[in-house]
């Protein structure tokens, strides 16, 4: 039979604790160590794919701007120019000619109340809508009213200004009109 006696002056401290407490930190640490690894792998592959698509659209943008400038050189020259100039005239000419300015003739017609009458009116074609200058004249102020909320109200006839109102001794009006009104208004059939 054998009997442990420890002779030592010191007792043996065991360092069990604190070598089991090292390892699991270490085995904890090494596991964050290898999920930040995969994280900074992961990143700079999704990196490095970002990276390729936008070298693949720098050089799509060059090619497309040195197509650009091409076309650019292409419809500078002057025989090109020209056939640009004539079409866009042609194009306003068959633009005037399919306005249908019977049809604006009638919604304007339907807006004016009774009391207001057209002295003048000056329809100009802009870009698929026509710019209409205005000059009624309106019998009273309740007919300017109406026939200004009528038109602003309208569908058809869009950003109403008023240039001027001028009483009838400011214009010389021998029409019994108490009020000349002059507006500008656009048209488009919707």
């Amino acid at each position: 039979m054998r009997i442990r006696l420890n002779l030592a002056t010191k007792a043996l401290e065991t360092h069990r604790r604190f070598l089991a407490a090292a390892g699991l930190m270490a085995a904890v640490a090494g596991i964050i160590f290898i999920g930040l690894g995969w994280h900074v792998y992961s990143a700079r592959k999704v990196d490095s794919e970002l990276r390729a698509r936008v070298d693949k659209t720098r050089q799509e943008m060059a090619r497309l701007e040195t197509q650009r400038s091409e076309l650019e050189r292409y419809f500078n020259q002057k025989d090109i120019a020209e056939l640009n100039a004539r079409a866009a005239f042609i194009n306003g000419i068959i633009d005037a000619s399919s306005f249908n300015w019977t049809q604006m003739f009638m919604d304007l017609e339907r807006v004016l109340p009774s009391g207001v009458h057209v002295v003048s009116i000056e329809p100009k074609q802009v870009q698929g809508r026509a710019e209409v200058k205005l000059t009624v004249g309106a019998t009273s102020d309740d007919a300017e009213l109406k026939f200004l909320r009528a038109l602003e109200e309208s569908r058809e006839f869009t950003e109403v200004q008023v240039q001027s109102i001028k009483s009838p001794n400011q214009t010389g009006n021998q029409s019994g009109d108490q009020k000349v009104i002059q507006l500008t208004t656009l048209y488009s059939r919707i």
